[in-house]
């Protein structure tokens, strides 16, 4: 997967209320290790925030009056992340792995850092989409998933589920990682 094997690379997707950590709460998280990808964590949470984009409540197909009521604690949710996070990198570096990294990272990273002080993936996030611009000497606008090549897509599942969607996006990863150092 990597020229350095103890690099533990995982793929979080979330699923929130709005743009905004802190503002907008965040109602799921799931995570898989690339190449291990029945390697998973999946945490619905209690939202926390007051702010609500309708619209973004909408696409996850959860339900905030359940989730205040099933969720789990932000705290708990998130001591639990890092447990099985550290657990799965088996003492190596953690590398959080995203499509359009930047707001699923933003969530994560606020989480970590207000629940648990600090966060156990450092302060650099991998995103996918940067990586396939580089990869493939193209344009922003072409690095939708939907404009990559077939070799390296995967069928989305159209439901948002961040658990699903983490797992999609860590094949892209893996087959982009792949292709990649076949060029070396």
């Amino acid at each position: 997967m990597s020229k350095n094997p103890a690099e533990c690379f995982v793929s979080v997707d979330v699923e929130t209320a709005g743009p905004v950590p802190g503002r907008h709460a965040l109602l799921s998280v799931g995570a898989c290790v690339a190449g291990r990808k029945n390697e998973r964590f999946y945490a619905e949470l209690r939202p926390e925030g007051a702010a609500i984009v309708p619209e973004a409540v909408a696409v996850t197909g959860l339900n905030l009056d359940d989730l205040a009521r099933t969720g789990e604690e932000p705290r708990a949710a998130f001591e639990r992340f890092r447990d099985w996070a550290v657990t799965a990198a088996g003492g190596g570096p953690l590398v959080f792995v995203g499509f359009n990294a930047g707001f699923d990272w933003s969530f994560v990273n606020w989480h970590f850092h207000t629940y648990m002080g600090e966060n156990p993936f450092g302060f650099a996030p991998l995103d996918i989409k940067s990586f396939y611009m580089g990869f493939a000497g193209c344009s922003w606008g072409e690095t939708m998933s939907s404009r990559m090549p077939a070799e390296f897509r995967v069928e989305p599942d159209k439901r948002h589920n961040a658990l699903a969607d983490a797992v999609a996006q860590a094949e892209v990863f893996e087959r982009l990682l792949t292709s990649a150092e076949g060029r070396r």
